[in-house]
């Protein structure tokens, strides 16, 4: 699928494991401090095996990553950290390399995301988490039309570092 920025955005499978080592290598540092350690992978066997993760989270109608390409080259994604048709809701998650950054991909590609979360699977609640320091993650909710619910004091363990994490939302009746 071609975004309205132009980029392309597609689902990320284990078999471009290759292509997403190479992009962690260009995000690693960037995006440390924003992501799970567990998505930051060093080689190209922790890249197959998040990618292997999101998959396998997919055939059961879970969670699902997607990259985002421009120019033929992958620069970030965004993903649905969490996802339950059953209850409803699910969390939508995002990363750049700092190239990827300031042309918009990211905001269109979550707008697809929120599409296919209320318009295919009638789902009734997006949530959005970030830690609180986070400016641009924020910055992108409340221009989704995010409503931001609170803070989770002391939430997001990085390196052994707990820090503050914001919740933010968006329900079906909320969405234009």
């Amino acid at each position: 699928m071609i975004l309205s920025t132009g980029a392309t955005f597609e689902a990320l499978e284990p078999w471009r494991a290759d292509e997403f080592a190479a992009h962690l290598d260009r995000a690693r540092e960037h995006i440390r401090p924003w992501v799970g350690p567990s998505f930051v992978s060093t080689d190209l066997a922790g890249a197959r095996a998040t990618l292997t993760r999101y998959a396998e989270a997919t055939a059961r109608d879970g969670g699902r990553i997607y990259g985002i390409w421009a120019e033929g080259v992958l620069i970030g994604g965004v993903m649905f950290v969490e996802f339950s048709a059953a209850s409803g809701v699910c969390e939508i998650g995002c990363w750049s390399e700092p190239a990827g950054e300031g042309h918009g991909h990211i905001g269109a590609a979550v707008r697809e995301l929120l599409r296919y979360a209320f318009e295919v699977r009638g789902l009734h609640r997006v949530e959005w988490r970030c830690r609180s320091d986070n400016e641009r993650s924020i910055a992108l909710a409340v221009r989704l039309g995010m409503t931001y619910e609170g803070t989770l004091r002391e939430a997001w363990p990085i390196a052994g570092v707990f820090y503050d994490k914001a919740v933010y939302s968006l329900l079906s009746g909320e969405y234009a």
